[in-house]
């Protein structure tokens, strides 16, 4: 149901880029004022934009960066470059300062015996000695994301290049990682673990009971999913020992899909996937010796189908484990420090919420045995440090204000670094905040509107840096800090940015209207080209509106946005709002007010905001109002048209989830509780209840191979809606997983239908 999947963080490591130096007095007690509103410059006499052309060129296509690494030593940051003198990319390291150039390896090196082409790495790692490559080649899915795949070590002062786990058969290999020493490397292959000595090739088999039910070092569709869980073993920092999850899934239901198309019978696929209520899987916590050996299971207490053991990691050291625990309701987050020789645990820390509590990734160990925590106690998400004996926490944030994202510590310097936006919630800026908690902060983000995010260097002295707007497609280079100076432009995008400034637009704007309680709610609107404001124009919403996603934001919004813009030239008004409980940085109250009311609050506001836009822009015709979203949007999509049924006439629901009991145990009792308590909250909260008061225009579509939400979901809306003798249009995608994206043309032919579907039912033409 979340609005897009988030790259596993083994994957996700690739340099992003974002903003400049600037000193923030008094920062720690901003609160976030509303947003001004703020109009874009209009090109009514720009060019028109065409489907075929936004969907099968790539003219406004605003392309990434290949993998990115910062190397250790600070001798500069590696990154793929087509090779000048064969067919493949080159390895290329660029001295951050100097920006000066070198080949480290060429892309000849990356073949090969016996092939013809080089390796395509989808991913790399260093060793921390930088002595060694870890390539990531030739993947596929595993569940939703791709952990499947070869993976090859290339040596730089042999030059040499090694396949590991040879014995596999190809694209079997996962989470490849390399000890600290850089003399072996331990992966997963079939749910079992082994580890590989580079110099010798032998390989050791360090689990032998994995099978369909038994999974070692990864993880279920579920945990993957919602906990994004995939990675599942560390080295311990001495190279000694190995820690790793087993979940057992033997009593999860299985759900089957089937596939029509793809052989002359349909084929079918089955994998464990608990639904609200269903049996979790069991999950346990072993360290063992990386030569092989018994596993010592942590002795964390609580039946382990009714706990999730959310996060692992070493605790500074090779002989304890900091593990994080969540009761199946996730209203408790439990951390324990857990012995590897013996497995003794004890609870050194508890957040408690009568809704949910986060889970804190990325915790960072000091020098002294602290440690660092993000926790919304105050309020407010703020970073903490622990003291790693008695628990007690020492704010080193404070404010009305939400950090975002912890990116680094330097503490020789004493610096933490992360995301923050506390003057807007429509933004993201760099930050660093003295770990000592004196309350000192500074802004490394120059003044320039919009989303920055990083990549920050060992020492954080540089930064790969990412910049966009509302307005601004992705632009990535490199600057220093503190300072934040522009030291070289890496990926400009720019005829990307010029085919869309050369487009025939409206203006668009951000702005704030109130819900019926006062609480002030984002927005941001598109006006039609050739706008009358003497005129009444159709409106069409896009909706979110889970705890996912955040619509309304001053950042690049891809080919959705494109497609709205194409909507405004046929004469429609575009808007979004950011419902309470969205994922926007304005607190704990705002996050949690929606527990147990998705589908009711979530679209009261959205009803809201509909009610003051027509009292604030007579040009809005309240006659033409449409709305669609896809996943959670697609659920919100239909409960505005079910519950609101005079005041939306068009919908478009892609891969809802109409009834929220469908939905998995993790993501669904997380904000709607659990079962047989709550069962109540299911029925009131899902739209298919609320199917009879369709009085709209409704384009339901879904795929038929979504893994995710499933199609069963869409079948039992269609028969609800048909019990009642409601007329509806219906759309299924064989085979086309959540996204529905997949194969030759589909993406082009979903957004033409749907702009055909408004065209019919929600007509243009001002009135």
């Amino acid at each position: 149901m979340k609005l897009s999947h988030i790259a596993s963080k083994h994957m996700r490591n690739t340099l992003y880029a974002g903003l400049a130096l600037l000193s923030l007095a008094g920062c720690s007690n901003i609160s976030a004022p509303p947003a001004s509103d703020s109009a874009s410059t209009t090109n009514q006499k720009g060019e028109a934009l065409t489907l075929p052309a936004l969907y099968a060129e790539s003219t406004y296509h605003a392309g990434g960066v290949p993998p990115t690494r910062w190397l250790s030593d600070g001798s500069g940051y590696t990154t793929l470059e087509p090779s000048a003198t064969s067919a493949g990319d080159d390895l290329v390291r660029y001295h951050p300062e100097t920006q000066a150039r070198d080949v480290l390896i060429t892309a000849a090196e990356l073949t090969p015996d016996g092939q013809d082409a080089p390796l395509s790495l989808a991913d790399y790692q260093w060793s921390s000695d930088g002595s060694k490559l870890l390539i990531f080649t030739n993947t596929k899915r595993s569940w939703r994301t791709h952990t499947l795949g070869d993976y090859w070590v290339f040596d730089l002062n042999s030059r040499e290049l090694q396949q590991l786990g040879s014995f596999a058969d190809p694209s079997t290999l996962q989470f490849a990682k390399f000890d600290p020493q850089a003399q072996r490397v331990a992966y997963v292959v079939n749910n079992n673990i082994y580890v590989e000595a580079l110099a010798s090739g032998k390989v050791t088999q360090l689990t032998h009971d994995g099978n369909d039910t038994i999974v070692n070092g990864t993880f279920d569709w579920v945990n993957e999913e919602e906990f994004f869980l995939r990675d599942g073993f560390r080295w311990s920092p001495d190279g000694e020992h190995i820690a790793y999850w087993q979940l057992d899934t033997e009593g999860t239901p299985v759900f089957t899909m089937i596939n029509n198309t793809d052989a002359l019978y349909p084929t079918l696929k089955t994998f464990p996937y608990p639904k609200v209520g269903e049996t979790n899987a069991a999950m346990r916590i072993g360290v063992m010796d990386a030569d092989g050996g018994d596993t010592t299971w942590m002795k964390v207490p609580g039946d382990p189908r009714q706990h999730y053991l959310v996060r692992m990691q070493w605790a500074g050291n090779s002989e304890q484990l900091l593990i994080q625990q969540l009761t199946r309701s996730q209203a408790i987050n439990k951390t324990f420090v857990a012995a590897a020789s013996n497995g003794a645990v004890n609870e050194l820390l508890r957040e408690t919420t009568e809704s949910w509590a986060e889970y804190v990734d990325d915790v960072k160990f000091l020098e002294s045995g602290d440690f660092t925590w993000l926790s919304e106690r105050s309020g407010y998400r703020h970073i903490y440090r622990v003291d790693r004996d008695s628990g007690r926490l020492n704010a080193i944030t404070r404010g009305n204000w939400d950090v975002v994202e912890v990116l680094q510590i330097n503490e020789q310097q004493g610096w933490v670094y992360f995301i923050a936006s506390p003057e807007t919630p429509l933004e993201r800026y760099l930050f660093r905040a003295s770990l000592d908690g004196s309350g000192k902060l500074e802004r490394l983000t120059p003044a320039q509107p919009g989303s920055h995010s990083y990549q920050l260097s060992a020492n954080a002295d540089y930064a790969v840096h990412t910049y966009s707007s509302a307005q601004q497609v992705p632009q990535v280079d490199m600057v220093s800090l503190p300072d934040h100076q522009h030291i070289r432009m890496i990926k400009d995008n720019a005829s990307a940015q010029q085919a869309f400034d050369a487009l025939a637009k409206g203006s668009f704007e951000f702005f704030r209207v109130p819900a019926r309680d006062g609480l002030q709610l984002d927005g941001l609107l598109m006006k039609p080209v050739d706008f009358d404001p003497t005129k009444k124009y159709p409106i069409v919403f896009y909706v979110y509106g889970e705890p996912w996603g955040q619509t309304v934001s001053n950042s690049w919004g891809g080919e959705r946005f494109l497609w709205h813009t194409y909507l405004t030239q046929q004469g429609y008004i575009v808007a979004s709002i950011d419902n309470r409980g969205t994922k926007s940085p304005r607190g704990f109250e705002w996050r949690r007010s929606i527990y147990k009311n998705l589908g009711v609050i979530t679209v009261r506001d959205q009803y809201d905001a509909l009610q003051a836009m027509l009292e604030r822009w007579s040009f809005i015709d309240e006659e033409r109002v449409g709305i669609w979203g896809h996943s959670g949007g697609g659920s919100q999509t239909l409960n505005a048209l079910f519950r609101y049924p005079e005041h939306y006439h068009v919908g478009l629901a892609l891969a809802p989830v109409p009834d929220l009991t469908l939905y998995d145990t993790i993501y669904q009792e997380r904000y709607s509780g659990l079962l047989p308590a709550s069962a109540e909250r299911y029925k009131e909260t899902s739209a298919i209840t609320h199917a009879e008061n369709l009085q709209g225009d409704l384009l339901l579509v879904h795929g038929t191979g979504d893994d995710n939400v499933h199609f069963q979901g869409s079948e039992r809306l269609v028969n609800e809606l048909i019990k009642h003798g409601k007329q509806f249009e219906f759309f299924a995608y064989p085979n086309r997983t959540h996204g529905i994206r997949e194969g030759e043309g589909t993406t082009l032919h979903l957004r033409t239908m749907m702009t055909e579907f408004l065209t019919e039912h929600l007509p243009t033409g001002a009135r």
